[in-house]
């Protein structure tokens, strides 16, 4: 017989916690950063640009999620990919080979995923983990 499944989701409450955390460890790496925050249809959920982040960087932190939730992974894994011995995940449709997208999960299920952008990859990077890392604390 046909069941539905029961699943978390995201929330604006808790989408803008994640994005907050990001935020303070950017400010406390004083760095200017984008962060973006979608939920498991790929829906902008919270999205803030620092004083000082590059326009283009909204466009590609939202990216950087959108590709960490269609892949279930970090993009940090496709650019490692592009620079090893497959450069051509480069073109893999949807995917982003720069690091600073995250997925964000509740008990195994993707719930959404977090990107950041502004700052050379490694540091968009950290800050999308301190986002990640306080997402893992929800219930």
């Amino acid at each position: 017989m046909a069941q539905l499944t029961t699943k978390k989701s995201l929330n604006l409450d808790a989408a803008k916690a994640i994005g907050n955390a990001a935020e303070a460890k950017a400010r406390e790496l004083n760095f200017t950063n984008c962060v973006a925050v979608v939920d498991d249809g790929g829906n902008l959920i919270y999205l803030v640009t620092m004083d000082g982040t590059q326009v283009g960087s909204i466009h590609v932190a939202q990216e950087k999620a959108l590709a960490a939730l269609r892949f279930k992974r970090s993009t940090k894994l496709f650019q490692d990919m592009v620079v090893g011995d497959k450069p051509h995940m480069a073109f893999l449709p949807g995917a982003v080979p720069v690091e600073g997208g995250l997925p964000l999960f509740v008990d195994g299920q993707i719930y959404g995923a977090i990107g950041v952008s502004g700052m050379p990859s490694d540091k968009d990077g950290i800050v999308a983990q301190a986002g990640a890392d306080f997402a893992a604390t929800l219930r």
